[in-house]
Formats: C-alpha cells, structure tokens, sequence
C-alpha cells in the first residue's frame, strides 16, 4: 500500500488533496499538521467514506526533519502548510534524507523558483522535489504549454483568478494574500522589467458566465518561469481579484499605506478581516473564475489571441488549486515521472490530466480564439 503524507491535510487546500486521493483503494493517507485535535478529526472524518485507509500523525513542516518523516514511510509528501513566503525548503530537504517524493502547493515566486537549488541532492537520492503545484504555476503553465505552440511567435501571457466568495482561505492563505499588498515586484511589461505593486493596479474583468469583476496585480513566479521557457515574451502579467466589489477596493485601498510607507505589512490584519469575511460571506457566491490569455502571432504573421477559461461552481473552485498535487503524487506512485530531481511545476501534466481528474466536479473550462 502506497502512503501520502499530506502536511497541513487538514488546510483549506491540504483536506481537498486529501478527500480526492482518499478515492484510491490502494493508498494510505495520513493527514499531517501540528494540531493532534484538527489532524485526527479531519482524518476521522474522512475515513468514513474513504476507500484509502485513512491515518493521522502529528509533524511539524518548520522543524520536520529526515528521521520523522522517515518514521511516517511515506511514498511521497505533499506539503501544503503554508504560507510559503516564511518558509525554509526544510520539509524539502527532510524528504530527500527520508528518500521520498516531495510536492508542495506553492505559490510563493521566490521559494518556487528557488527549488532548483536542492536539485543535486534531490537527483542523488532518487526522488522527485516539486514546489508549485497549484494554480499558478502548476496549473497554469499546462494552459499555456499546451497552446503556445499554435503561435510561431508568443508575445505576451496574461492570467487570472477571481475565486467566489464562499470560499474560506484559512488564516494561513489569508496572511500571505495581504504580505503582498502595496509592495514593489519587478515584472515583465512591454518588452523590460518595471515594478509593480501587490493588489495594485486597479482594474475589471469580465468572467464569462459570472459577469465584471475587480482584479488587481499579484506577484506569482510565472512573472520568472514564463519569461524564462518562453523567450519571444515581451509582457508577462498575472492578476487576482475578490468577489465582492467592496473587499477588492479595500484592499485595493490600504495597499496604498504600504506603498507610502505608512504601514509595513498588512498581514497582522489576517484575523480580523478573515472574521469579517466569514460573517459576510453572504454577499458573495459559490462561482469562480480562472484565465490564461495568450497573444502572439501565427506562422502567417497575423496577430492572434486565445483565452482559455476556467469556471469552477457550486463551491468546487478551492479543489483547483489542489488538484494538480494530486495528479502528481498519483503519477509518483505509480512510477510515470516526474523524474529525480527538484523543479518548480512547470508543463509538468496536460489540461487533459487536470479535466479528468475534475470530471465529476461543477467545474468546465472553453477556450475562444479571436
């Protein structure tokens, strides 16, 4: 019997990678985190409909190191603990001493990117290290891997993420949304780097089927991979928003005390506007919305752009970001790569892989070209 470990399975993201692998009869999961009460009621929980066998162990992903992880015999871990932002590649480098896989959900640009570093030591132990196996990079990624070779020049790629809101981020998920707000990011517009400012950069966007919604800048480390994979690009520009017009601009309002050094960081305020939303989370939906848009020009030379559109309802968006983990730690298992070695997760499944896996959920993707 294969074993997943899921540190932090019982997190917004960690319990939905935990209730799709605990589909598999062949598998054991274990939920992980540093609370004894939340790990073993979410694993008894999920063991009643469960076809896994369903466990729970006490780890910490700061202070975790090789022996307990090799205690845990796990085939491979997934780490989504969170916020990556803080963190060391400890759990990392405690998985490679441990000789087992290692996938986390980051969307940190710094720590994704800098996963490579641990690659030699991933490649002489025999495992796999992955870090971005979420919506961005993860997911992302495949979208435009798989469309960028219909343009013989890829110019420019856009993404975005507007999630309904009835979705509980968890305070984890919550701080590191306002560690970014008002702060500088360099990116790629127009050919150069210029900065940008978190939650700036203030604009709508028309989802497809749920109508305009506010979106502001966001730093992920596509702003890095894209540009890297891809040398035609001359602008590459992610982007998130909130569903309720009112919580953007507020947002939106008090990045502006970062960026005038008024306050330093907005995330001690994660507790109390986390309380705010969840009292008002009436005002919102359930529907979410995802976007890549890629421009270019076709072996005619002719301008063209396609925008692939995802829309995930009845409260099914926050699986997104879990599920490309999950498609990893089956693949893993079952031995079909990725290959040893540490890498951000880029181009690392196909759109097709990632339909599959959410076929029984309220979530469907289009792509229009123009």
């Amino acid at each position: 019997m294969s074993r997943i470990l899921i540190v932090g399975g019982y997190g917004a993201f960690g319990a939905r990678a935990a209730r799709r692998l605990a589909r598999e009869p062949g598998y054991e999961i274990v939920i992980a985190g540093r609370s004894k009460v939340a790990a073993s009621a979410f694993a008894d929980e999920l063991a009643r409909t469960a076809a896994a066998k369903v466990s729970h162990a006490i780890l910490d992903a700061v202070t975790a190191r090789a022996e307990d992880i090799r205690a845990l015999s796990p085939t491979v871990v997934i780490n989504a603990s969170g916020p990556f932002q803080a963190q060391s590649y400890g759990l990392a480098r405690a998985c490679i001493g441990a000789a087992c896989h290692y996938v986390d959900l980051a969307d940190a640009r710094a720590f994704v990117t800098g996963i490579a570093q641990l690659d030699r030591e991933a490649r002489a132990a025999g495992v796999s290290v992955i870090s971005g196996a979420s919506s961005v990079p993860g997911l992302s990624s495949a979208v435009v891997h798989a469309f960028a070779g219909e343009f013989a020049a890829l110019d420019a790629v856009e993404i975005g993420i507007s999630p309904g809101n009835s979705f509980d981020p968890g305070l984890a998920t919550t701080a590191s949304i306002l560690s970014q707000a008002g702060k500088p990011y360099a990116v790629l517009t127009d050919g150069r780097k210029q900065i940008a400012y978190g939650w700036q950069g203030l604009h709508r966007r028309r989802f497809a089927k749920l109508g305009p919604r506010w979106m502001s800048n966001v730093e992920v480390p596509d702003l890095d991979l894209l540009p890297a994979q891809y040398p035609s690009l001359n602008t590459a520009r992610f982007c998130a928003g909130v569903e309720v017009g009112l919580f953007h601009l507020g947002l939106w309002s008090l990045s502006w005390l970062v960026r005038a050094g008024l306050v330093r960081d907005l995330s001690p305020l994660a507790a109390p506007l986390l309380k705010a939303k969840r009292t008002l989370r009436f005002l919102g939906s359930d529907a979410g919305g995802m976007f890549v848009i890629l421009r270019g020009r076709d072996s005619s030379d002719e301008r063209r752009e396609l925008t692939w559109t995802m829309i995930a309802r009845s409260g099914h968006g926050p699986y997104v970001p879990a599920i490309a983990s999950v498609i990893l730690a089956k693949r893993l298992i079952a031995g079909t790569g990725p290959a040893p070695g540490a890498r951000p997760c880029f181009a690392l499944f196909a759109p097709a892989e990632f339909a599959a896996e959410i076929a029984d959920l309220d979530i469907s993707s289009t792509t229009q070209w123009r």
